[in-house]
């Protein structure tokens, strides 16, 4: 008989949750201005909102947090730090930050001026954000494949090497500071890229003399797909795979809150000396001294030893089959998502669901909030609230994906969970053809406007 799948941990300290009714969430969620950011967390029973922050740390870990070295300058936890990453990437240079949004701050004030172009495959939010708020573009240059959710390919995340080099042909050097490269693809549904599409990327950046920057938050999730996926990388390790991801890169930004498995953290790291010394103003004005940047001691050491815990076969194999898992569920029950299953979350097409919804009324966020009135489910949209207005125009952006996204927290729920959330999305798709009415906004920033917005029903006319 074969052994059935199993967790490569074990629990030792538990949280309870508490399961709220349905007349309550209908308040609370009236209360947040339908936006599930505003929601307080002791509302939300199972909470998907983000993979950010969220994962439990190890034994070894908390160990490590103890030994963490405060002094302000030199402490040997930001060297730990640095080691460990030194010895994953091969990336020398290093400037720690307090988050992943921070990192692209640093770099993007010391890179990119107004009127530049970035292209990339499908930037996420704080990414254009950043790109767009010093009036420069952000151009995707996804593969086209990504955006039919039906279609199973291995390597849905990958940059269409055509469509960059159009934009690298057609615009000076001189305007594109980088190719953002974003491993996984997290706006195209957690969809790996792979190391073919990698060294093609790194070798037009080459040819046209463009840096090529690499968004790393789920890096060892993109490794273990290229391990399991790819022809050629079966017998490598996961750490031997990182490095050559890493060889192809000029530089790296990570928001070490995903693949670090901490509750806090980022860095940047550098292949060239002189591109992190561009940087180190930057970082000091920004975030701190370089040598903490914005990171207590204890957290770096903790995200020292996450990096390395990351990339554990056995963690990564639980991780991704607990997303899989969740996937079976939805397909038993003929749910539409985003194909294959993605590596830290499950996307859910909210156009196929809610067909009777016009996209002027945000179904993904429709669909977010029934679930949350459904089970107490908090997941977050992907869709035209995240896509934000035209820079120029203040339209509205409509993209190809309308995605609810559902993020699993890493070693934090188990299968019995994954149960009661597709449970939960059954009901709502059970009764789609009586959601006829979605949101308007009635609040909402210029820049990373989903974070923050308001919004209010549509009356049924």
């Amino acid at each position: 008989m074969e052994l059935p799948f199993a967790e490569s941990y074990r629990i030792k300290m538990v949280e309870n949750l508490h399961k709220s009714t349905r007349e309550e969430r209908e308040k609370w969620i009236k209360e947040a201005k339908y936006n599930l950011f505003n929601l307080k967390s002791e509302y939300v029973y199972i909470d998907m909102l983000t993979d950010s922050g969220t994962g439990a740390m190890s034994d070894r870990q908390w160990a490590a947090i103890m030994e963490g070295d405060e002094s302000y300058a030199g402490a040997t936890s930001f060297y730990r730090l640095k080691e460990s990453i030194m010895d994953i990437t091969g990336l020398e240079y290093v400037l720690p930050t307090h988050q992943g949004r921070a990192a692209e701050n640093v770099l993007f004030s010391a890179i990119v001026k107004e009127g530049d172009y970035l292209p990339g495959n499908s930037h996420f939010d704080t990414t254009k954000g950043h790109i767009e708020y010093r009036k420069a573009h952000a151009i995707d240059c996804t593969i086209g494949e990504a955006s039919d959710t039906e279609l199973e390919i291995p390597f849905k995340g990958n940059m269409d090497l055509g469509k960059l080099e159009d934009v690298l042909k057609s615009h000076p050097a001189g305007k594109i500071p980088a190719v953002v490269l974003t491993i996984t693809n997290n706006t195209a549904g957690g969809q790996p890229v792979s190391m073919e599409n990698i060294r093609g990327v790194s070798e037009l950046c080459h040819k046209y003399g463009v840096k090529l920057l690499i968004d790393s938050a789920r890096f060892a999730e993109n490794a273990y797909f290229i391990k399991t996926r790819e022809k050629g990388y079966a017998d490598k390790s996961i750490k031997e795979i990182v490095r050559e991801i890493y060889s192809y890169a000029d530089y790296m930004t990570m928001s070490a809150k995903k693949d670090g498995i901490v509750n806090i953290g980022g860095f940047l790291a550098f292949r060239d000396e002189k591109d992190m010394q561009k940087c180190q103003m930057f970082s000091i004005m920004y975030e701190g001294f370089l040598t903490y940047g914005g990171m207590a001691g204890r957290d770096m050491n903790a995200l020292a030893r996450g990096l390395q815990e990351s990339m554990d076969f056995d963690y990564l194999s639980t991780r991704i089959g607990q997303v899989a898992y969740l996937a079976s569920k939805l397909d038993e029950y003929g749910i539409p998502y985003q194909r294959p299953a993605g590596g830290h979350a499950i996307f859910v097409d909210a156009k196929k669901i809610l067909t009777n919804l016009p996209k002027e009324q945000f179904q993904a966020q429709t669909l977010a909030v029934e679930l949350y009135l459904e089970g107490g489910i908090r997941g977050v949209e992907i869709g035209a609230l995240l896509a934000d207005r035209d820079p120029e125009t203040r339209e509205n952006r409509y993209p190809r994906l309308e995605l609810l996204r559902l993020a699993v927290a890493r070693r934090v729920y188990t299968n019995n969970h994954m149960d009661y959330v597709a449970a939960a999305l059954k009901n709502v798709y059970d009764r789609r053809e009586s959601i006829r009415t979605g949101y308007r906004i009635t609040r909402e920033l210029p820049v990373m406007r989903h974070f923050t917005i308001e919004l209010e029903r549509v009356r049924q006319i």
